[in-house]
């Protein structure tokens, strides 16, 4: 099995704010894998600046030399469970984005390198995913303009990012959404990626759970654990652990974790959590805790996030609106069989 390593570097159409910086591209790793059949079997590492634990300097020679260590080239799965073990002993847990890539690139080699990593009805285009509308961090007017243009397409759950600008413009923005639409027109979502003080958080809640908004994702930092569950046990407004959950890999971990701060909803991100066996684990400990859950993308480019929409479209039980919907941020990103019509995301099935 040959393989070779390609970066790409995606440039976004328009300056995505977050609470931890401003981006203008982002770099990309691919991980082809010659097939037999002459195609390439493809992974994607797309580390997320400043929030995944590998997102270190040297990445693609980290990346090559663990592969060069575990003998890749020498490498070709038989099954997906013992394909899954070997990803587990080629790449350390410490590197989930790099073991999320990996896994990505075998199942793919595995089901004959056709971009097919999960079936389900989703793959054949006969079922669509629900997402959520995403307003990215800005001034007031970029906001309200990303919020006029969701509602215009037909969302019915947006979520705002907050925390990069005063809390009082951001609380107005959804507080004109509420005058017009109800909850039961309209889903609020926020995230707060950690921008929080804890000793402020509670007045925070409070104010936004006047608007009836559905969740709130990492209101405060993490490891502070004390806080977070303060918080989850006063149930003022749900809460969704994002940011907590990276760097938990052990599934006695990630129980206690849970089973501590009881959060009501958890976000999954495979790239972030190491893999798809990765973020199956966690639902699963989430599902026996009665913690719901969606699944999120983190800025991949289109090959990772139809990757990832595949395997949320295996678990159709789970209507609630993920959040898929980061695919037309670049300018020069791949093509893709995804598409978005309205809130629903298809895959237009090819012969």
């Amino acid at each position: 099995m040959n393989w070779q390593i390609e970066r790409h570097r995606l440039v976004f159409h328009k300056e995505a704010g977050t609470s931890r910086g401003v981006l203008r591209d982002k770099d990309h790793y691919l991980l082809l894998l010659a097939h037999p059949s002459g195609r390439k079997a493809i992974g994607e590492a797309a580390p997320l600046p400043l929030l995944s634990i590998d997102d270190v300097p040297s990445f693609e020679d980290i990346f090559t030399h663990f592969l060069t260590t575990a003998q890749l080239q020498q490498y070709e799965p038989q099954s997906e469970e013992e394909l899954l073990s070997f990803v587990q002993k080629a790449i350390p847990a410490e590197y989930p984005t790099m073991r999320f890539a990996l896994e990505m690139a075998l199942i793919d080699y595995y089901k004959g390198a056709q971009r097919c990593w999960f079936d389900s009805p989703f793959v054949s285009g006969l079922q669509a995913i629900r997402i959520n509308g995403l307003v990215w961090m800005g001034s007031p007017a970029y906001m309200q303009q990303q919020i006029e243009e969701k509602l215009s397409l037909g969302f019915s759950c947006l979520k705002m990012k907050i925390g990069a600008i005063d809390f009082e413009e951001e609380y107005k923005l959804l507080q004109n959404i509420r005058k017009q639409y109800d909850a039961s027109k309209i889903v609020l979502r926020v995230d707060a990626n950690g921008a929080f003080l804890p000793e402020k958080a509670t007045y925070y809640l409070e104010k936004l759970a006047l608007l009836e908004i559905h969740s709130i994702e990492q209101p405060i930092a993490v490891r502070k654990h004390e806080a977070m569950k303060a918080l989850c046990q006063a149930n003022i407004l749900p809460i969704a652990l994002d940011e907590e959950l990276i760097g938990v890999y052990e599934s006695e971990a990630q129980n206690e974790l849970l089973n501590h701060l009881k959060p009501q909803y958890i976000i999954l991100k495979p790239t972030l959590l190491g893999g798809f066996a990765a973020t199956r684990q966690w639902i699963q400990i989430a599902e026996s805790l009665s913690i719901g859950w969606w699944v999120t993308s983190a800025l991949e480019s289109n090959i990772g996030l139809e990757a990832i929409a595949q395997f949320t479209a295996t678990f159709p039980y789970n209507t609630i609106p993920q959040g898929l919907g980061t695919g037309l941020l670049y300018k020069n990103n791949f093509e893709s069989a995804l598409q978005l019509k309205g809130e629903n995301l298809w895959r237009i099935a090819t012969s």
